[in-house]
């Protein structure tokens, strides 16, 4: 048998999520995991920005307060709060899967589903709190 041949006939990647993998929650769950994983390290350089802001004074600070309270600003930091409470909870399950709880079909679509429930009530309570302390 060829190479050519040995390579057709083996199966298609399930990574291949569209026309050859049906999405499922945990798959969703661990893309999700990742990708937020990339905006907090893009929000650390937010963060480097406000430290900055406030370290160099008033006439550096203004720019950020300005930035921070427009639209795209709040909306920014909304979708860093929730990445941040997700990837913290979702760290919690894969540290649990690490010791070897969770890991049956049930168990892991109800701590999915958890996470997901928890990470966006948790996103509201932090911006709850962040707004009623004159927060963006």
């Amino acid at each position: 048998m060829s190479e050519a041949n040995t390579r057709r006939e083996r199966p298609l990647s399930p990574f291949m999520i569209g026309p050859y993998y049906k999405p499922q929650l945990t798959s969703v769950l661990s893309i999700t995991h990742r990708a937020t994983g990339c905006f907090l390290a893009f929000g650390a350089f937010l963060l480097a920005w406000w430290l900055y802001a406030i370290a160099a004074g008033p006439a550096a600070y203004d720019p950020f307060a300005s930035f921070a309270h427009s639209l795209v600003g709040k909306l920014l930091l909304l979708g860093l709060a929730w990445s941040l409470v997700y990837h913290w909870l979702n760290g919690i399950r894969h540290l649990l899967w690490d010791i070897g709880w969770g890991f049956e079909i049930p168990r892991a679509y109800a701590t999915g589903w958890t996470v997901v429930a928890l990470s966006l009530v948790g996103t509201a309570a932090v911006w709850f709190v962040a707004m009623s302390h004159g927060g963006p």
